[in-house]
């Protein structure tokens, strides 16, 4: 059994690459519907980290 891994500190102004495999680490987004729905939750993560880091930010002010 494999611990998970510890959640990774994102710093504001860096660039980081997401990946995403399926079964067998094959890439299977490959109607659009998939991949459209793929990259609405990546966007509703990215806007959910902004907001947490701002509100970070306002807490140590």
């Amino acid at each position: 059994m494999t611990m998970p891994r510890k959640p990774r500190k994102l710093i504001a102004g860096y660039s980081y690459h997401i990946t995403t495999r399926c079964n067998n680490r094959e890439f299977k987004l490959i109607r659009r519907e998939c991949r459209e729905v793929f990259l609405y939750a990546i966007r509703k993560a990215i806007v959910a980290l902004r907001a947490s880091q701002k509100s970070k930010v306002k807490s140590q002010k």
